[in-house]
């Protein structure tokens, strides 16, 4: 029985320019991307020519007005667009969600003046952006963030350490969320800083366990001097524009998890209608066909909730508690999915020589970051009880 060739997911997209755009994003997965991600990873090459070729192609910006570069895409596009490059190479379907995170702040709490100024270099002016939000001692609890701006004129002068910042050392611009005034939430503004900026230093990246291709790093901030025009938002107001951008960028770690569990299953079943044993194909072999079919159906789950949770968004309801569903379900089943991948593949699972044990390394870093998953369960918990009493 020959092995059968993953199929393309069955996406109902609701315009015709939609399903155009879905044509050029997988010619591009197919042609850029897919072919050397295997190679690419294992040397921890970051590719920044991919990024380039995104931003060309328009597919930086998409969900952003195109007034100012972007795409005009809803959400319920975009983020099946990240799973598409995802489920490719996650250092590229995760650095595009990053990179919209980055530039979520000024597209929707800029000035007009600042959004006419940076954003169309930044949505699709080659231009890379990072977030500057974790520190070494404050992660999960972000409203306790030690790096301080301080106003001197017309000036701020940022000091302070950011932690845990993909694109680290790599960006062209960076969202900075400091402390402007007193302790808690409310004294904390964010900033748009140049990555050029004098003062603004990058760590060697991380060694990670898996996505060596993109680079995780700590940025120093040492008397970085940004203009009051920098400025995002009100004084104070960074922790709500903060919050705000971890909602929509749930989403787009959940859309990555289901496209790297997607890969997963599709290697999965390349290699199960392959492989005989005993005389046969083990699929013929109701416990593997009975892994193979839970696999599929938390994807298909995660994708509904994960695109449930877009369509609110996209038609300006509330949907924090949908994201953070969508978030802790989509990463949950693509560390299970990845993991019974490997089972299924055997020995050859645990090897480099199959993307399987891949997927299962990229899969549990999606679990960890924009808020770990006991974090969203603590996120829906106070949306179905009120928040804890102390």
């Amino acid at each position: 029985m020959p092995d059968r060739a993953p199929q393309p997911v069955d996406r109902q997209l609701p315009t015709d320019e939609a399903r155009d755009l879905f044509s050029l994003v997988r010619e591009l997965v197919q042609r850029e991307i897919a072919p050397s991600a295997a190679e690419e990873e294992d040397a921890g090459r970051f590719p920044r020519g991919t990024f380039s070729l995104l931003s060309e192609s328009g597919l930086l910006g998409l969900p952003y007005d195109s007034d100012f570069g972007g795409g005009d895409q809803s959400y319920e596009v975009y983020l099946q667009v990240l799973e598409e490059l995802a489920a490719a190479r996650l250092t590229v379907g995760l650095g595009v969600s990053v990179h919209s995170l980055a530039c979520h702040a000024l597209a929707n709490f800029g000035t007009k003046e600042q959004r006419a100024e940076h954003l169309p270099a930044m949505l699709g002016g080659g231009l890379l952006g990072a977030y500057c939000l974790s520190e070494p001692s404050s992660g999960s609890d972000a409203a306790s963030l030690r790096t301080k701006a301080v106003r001197e004129g017309d000036d701020w002068v940022i000091t302070g350490t950011k932690a845990w910042i993909t694109h680290g050392g790599v960006a062209d611009f960076y969202t900075v969320l400091a402390r402007t005034g007193g302790e808690g939430a409310r004294g904390i503004t964010a900033f748009l800083v140049p990555g050029d900026a004098e003062g603004l230093s990058a760590a060697a990246p991380e060694k990670k366990m898996g996505m060596k291709g993109s680079p995780t790093a700590q940025v120093h901030f040492d008397g970085v001097r940004v203009s009051d025009a920098r400025r995002i938002g009100d004084e104070g107001q960074g922790f709500a524009i903060a919050l705000s951008a971890l909602d929509s960028g749930r989403l787009g770690i959940a859309a990555c998890a289901i496209g790297v569990a997607q890969a997963a299953l599709d290697e999965a079943v390349s290699y199960a209608t392959g492989r005989e044993q005993f005389g046969r194909p083990i699929t013929d072999f109701q416990g593997l066909r009975f892994m193979l079919a839970d696999m599929a159906t938390q994807i298909e789950a995660g994708r509904a909730l994960y695109l449930t949770a877009a369509r609110l968004r996209d038609a300006g309801r509330p949907f924090s508690k949908q994201a953070a569903m969508a978030k802790l379900m989509c990463t949950d089943a693509a560390m299970k999915v990845t993991t019974d991948a490997v089972q299924v593949l055997g020995g050859y699972g645990y090897t480099a020589d199959f993307p399987a044990e891949r997927y299962m390394r990229e899969a549990k870093v999606l679990q960890i970051v924009e808020g770990t998953n006991q974090i969203q369960r603590m996120v829906i918990a106070r949306h179905l009880a009120g928040p804890e009493t102390r």
